[in-house]
């Protein structure tokens, strides 16, 4: 908001409180209702609103419209076939499990005020608001994204508790490159050359891209989105973001910001950002790894830890249903062919299901901390994953440990990716998984779980279609 705005709002406005508390012609991010909004909209100078959903590999979907008419009560809605294509567009065919609605008929978008933003890179003054997705009598869709993870949220408050995430997404600078046929590289920084491997936690690497990063942090703030800490990761031209802890599902809008944003700052630098798990051959894949605790409502407490400190049978049994079932869930967390490329031995990634004390090996690693900040930090998501569904999948994993009292294995002292892999190997073996346990289809819902399955298979059929440079490579002249 420009200062001479800001000098023209009347004297007389009223001093409306946002979602943040913060007055609503001051607030960053969010507003409390439509008058406030409305309020907040004015004061900016907004022009347009975009009004956005993730689908279901994560992707913004949804409309634009001009300010008086997003404050005008007008109903928006979307085709329920835009939960059921494919990332490349294609619509899958229909199963016993995956059924299109007979109609193709209306979903409604649903605006939360609460994640009003601006949207800084657009020239124009415009805003974005993240969307829930209703049916046409207000009921919500269980497969959506965003009331997945709220469904799994609603489960911890049913019985006392919150549960607090803080996600760790790594992703790639890569140079433009508009043919596919083609491997992706390094980017140039300010040095005029391309970044090497082997900068992790290396300053000058982070240096290298000075003013993209400042973009970063710029239109972060602008949105009123904190980032906690920055690094440069083990790949060439790989960063991690790690944002503060909070709710899962204030997280989950964050992470979906943040990627939008990040792409955004890196397109602005003539180069490319990329969450996928595994963008470059010989290079460590991309995760976006989970901190996960849970507190009790009334009293704020961590209940992995017992007031003497110690840990508790909640925290053993969480570990406990992780271990159990998130192998049959990591389709939720790996959702895409490339994704098993990152779970493969001797690639700085788990591939297990064990856990250990500050052991990076393992799938479940619980970091050296005092016992309110007593966590278990999931190491197995992807960054391509979908943030509202591995969230999801990952606190609904613990949550059925907590509630069968799952026993965890004893805690890996050692090195835990030295035997065999204990995970799927490829996405059509983690679906059949996914679609193979009673209780997953309780907890998530068997209509989701038939929905998504659909989908993931109708990607694989599309990538068997490609035929691949180590097919042409080996098997040209030699079979």
């Amino acid at each position: 908001m420009s200062r001479k705005k800001a000098a023209a709002a009347p004297a007389t406005s009223p001093v409306l409180k946002s979602a943040s508390g913060q007055p609503a012609l001051t607030s960053l991010r969010g507003a409390t209702d439509w008058r406030d909004a409305t309020a907040w909209l004015r004061a900016r100078g907004i022009e347009d609103v975009e009004c956005i959903t993730p689908d279901l590999a994560g992707v913004p979907r949804g409309k634009m419209m001009p300010s008086s008419k997003f404050t005008s009560n007008t109903s928006l809605a979307l085709p329920s076939a835009i939960y059921r294509h494919t990332i490349s567009g294609e619509y899958p065919e229909e199963t016993a499990s995956f059924r299109y609605e007979p109609r193709d008929s209306d979903l409604k978008l649903v605006p939360d005020l609460s994640t009003l933003a601006v949207v800084p890179w657009e020239s124009d003054p415009t805003a974005q608001v993240i969307c829930d997705i209703v049916d046409t009598e207000g009921n919500a869709v269980c497969y959506t994204p965003r009331n997945v993870l709220k469904n799994i949220v609603r489960m911890y408050s049913e019985r006392g508790w919150k549960p607090v995430v803080a996600p760790e997404i790594e992703f790639y600078l890569v140079a433009k490159n508009d043919d596919p046929d083609y491997p992706l590289h390094p980017p140039k920084g300010r040095s005029g050359r391309s970044i090497l491997g082997g900068q992790g936690y290396s300053i000058a690497g982070i240096n290298e891209f000075d003013e993209l990063i400042d973009d970063i942090y710029h239109f972060s703030e602008k949105q009123g989105l904190e980032i906690d800490t920055l690094i440069h990761e083990e790949g060439p031209a790989q960063l991690e973001i790690n944002l503060r802890h909070g709710d899962p599902v204030e997280l989950a809008d964050q992470v979906f910001m943040f990627k939008r944003t990040i792409r955004e700052a890196a397109l602005k630098h003539g180069i490319y950002a990329t969450f996928m798990a595994k963008p470059m051959q010989g290079q460590a894949g991309s995760a976006m790894h989970i901190h996960q605790s849970v507190v009790d409502i009334e009293t704020g407490r961590n209940i992995f830890s017992n007031p003497d400190g110690s840990a508790s049978k909640e925290f053993f049994h969480f570990i406990g249903g992780m271990q159990t079932y998130v192998p049959k869930t990591l389709a939720m967390m790996a959702p895409y062919v490339n994704s098993y490329r990152r779970l493969t031995p001797d690639m700085s990634a788990p591939v297990n299901n064990a856990w250990g004390y500050d052991n990076r090996t393992t799938a479940f690693r619980v970091p050296v901390s005092d016992p309110n900040a007593r966590r278990v930090e999931n190491r197995l998501p992807s960054s391509d994953s979908n943030p509202y569904l591995a969230l999801a999948a990952s606190l609904g994993c613990g949550l059925i440990g907590i509630m069968n009292a799952i026993e965890p294995s004893a805690p890996t002292g050692d090195s835990a990716n030295e035997g065999d892999v204990d995970l799927p190997r490829g996405l059509l073996e983690a679906i059949s998984l996914l679609e193979s346990d009673a209780t997953l289809a309780e907890v998530f819902s068997s209509e989701f779980i038939g929905l998504y399955a659909g989908v993931k298979r109708g990607e694989f059929e599309t990538f068997m279609q490609v035929i691949s440079p180590w097919e042409r490579e080996f098997l040209l002249l030699n079979v």
